[in-house]
């Protein structure tokens, strides 16, 4: 039973945290790259040039990292830095923030198709309709390349505890912390599907018989429907084996099981990148939730831990500005603080544990025009505040940069330093 149980997760809840975080952080503790603030060099190109449009960052990252050394990759804080071609940016720690939060949007707004919406979503059913499953039409070795990375940011997300915002779908989670799979997490994607399969082994409840089977069920062989929409053969061969009203058990049973592993092997490669980072054995002790918890930290942004790692230059807690500004955060939706989170460090999410944030959140107050714009350094996690002639007008100001400043600085050293000299193909970006 322990082992077993372990393998099938019904003991993984019940298992004290400092079972799998102490294990966890002491391996982690052991590969550790030292004496080195960031990896390997990586270019980005995000401005088009000549009339072509840039492939997307997650493409453009995927293609370089994948042909790294996994051991140069397993560093504190920034696994490589990023050199973005034609923009005036110094990559201390703020444009690999941006980039990954950027790649994250990538996956979910279909810009890179490794991720599609929960068939939940499309039917507008049951739960999890804001989550995303692997695409598992996605098994070329270039495709499988990429899942492979999305393990490596997955890896990388935990072992520098700065969470990615990404909403995988909980079986996802189960698939990639070795969990089998049943058909209860294939109802909580796809509500209708399953519901159409007790429909079919159901029928004689329903007063179907033999002769009026097909009357009823438009299906004529072993083809069922995939997350993606598909229809595809559920068993090998099975466009040419009838669906009966005497096989039908047999159907359901295996529809089901082709749906449970038909992202076997994108959960292979991405498993296999989160190996690059972090020793994956050791997921088996965590559950779907606390993996996810552990890459994808907290979704609500929490303005009293914000407040508890704050420090702050040119001003204090009691001066009014600071007072407004607090007020103005408390205030703020979760989308807002999300998009606030943006503009001051480049990520929108923190760690479930407090403890985990390693940078001071600063606040500086500087003397520019009065009711001029904020500004940040996302390198630093810092916030730069103008004085400002009232409340209000603080927090429309705040409004407007954290939805429409989200450049990274342009330095102009930095802009010649990253001048693109042309020695990089087309084909490349």
């Amino acid at each position: 039973m322990g082992i077993s149980g372990l393998m099938q997760g019904s003991l993984r809840s019940i298992l004290p945290p400092r079972v799998y975080t102490l294990p966890l952080v002491r391996a982690i503790g052991r590969t550790m790259v030292q004496g080195k603030n960031y990896g390997p060099q990586i270019t980005v190109k995000r401005i088009a040039t000549r009339g072509r449009k840039c492939k997307a960052i997650f493409v453009q990252i995927a293609r370089q990292v994948v042909k790294l050394k996994p051991a140069d990759l397993r560093l504190p804080a920034r696994a490589w830095k990023v050199k973005l071609i034609g923009e005036g940016a110094d990559d201390a720690g703020g444009v690999f923030d941006d980039t990954i939060t950027e790649m994250c949007q990538e996956l979910e707004t279909g810009v890179v198709p490794l991720l599609i919406p929960t068939p939940n979503a499309s039917n507008d059913s049951g739960y999890n309709s804001d989550r995303f499953l692997l695409n598992p039409s996605l098994t070329s070795e270039e495709y499988l390349s990429m899942f492979k990375f999305l393990g490596i940011m997955l890896g990388v997300a935990i072992r520098t505890k700065k969470p990615l915002d990404l909403h995988l779908a909980p079986m996802v989670w189960k698939a990639l912390a070795s969990m089998p799979l049943t058909p209860e997490d294939l109802q909580e994607v796809d509500f209708l599907y399953m519901q159409s399969l007790r429909g079919i082994k159901d029928l004689d409840d329903s007063g179907v018989t033999e002769e009026t089977f097909h009357d009823i069920i438009p299906l004529y062989c072993f083809e069922g429907q995939s997350a993606d929409g598909r229809f595809v053969p559920i068993v090998p061969g099975g466009r040419s084996i009838p669906l009966t009203f005497n096989n039908r058990h047999e159907y359901v049973e295996r529809a089901i099981t082709f749906r449970l592993h038909e992202m076997d092997k994108q959960v292979a490669a991405v498993r296999e990148g989160m190996s690059w980072i972090v020793p994956v054995p050791l997921l088996s002790l965590l559950t779907a939730q606390q993996l996810e918890q552990l890459v994808c930290g907290m979704p609500e942004v929490s303005v009293d831990v914000l407040k508890k790692i704050s420090r702050y230059r040119e001003t204090d807690e009691n001066h009014h500005l600071i007072r407004w500004f607090w007020e103005i955060l408390e205030a703020f939706t979760n989308e807002e603080k999300i998009l606030f989170m943006r503009f001051v460090s480049g990520r929108s999410r923190l760690p479930a544990n407090p403890a985990d944030i390693t940078q001071r959140f600063q606040i500086m107050k500087i003397d520019r025009g009065r009711d001029s714009l904020p500004t940040s350094q996302t390198c630093f996690f810092q916030l730069r505040l103008p004085p400002y002639s009232s409340k209000e007008v603080m927090a429309d100001r705040l409004r407007y940069a954290i939805n429409n400043c989200r450049s990274i600085d342009m330095d102009n050293y930095m802009l010649t330093r990253n001048t693109d000299t042309g020695h990089g193909s087309d084909e490349e970006y």
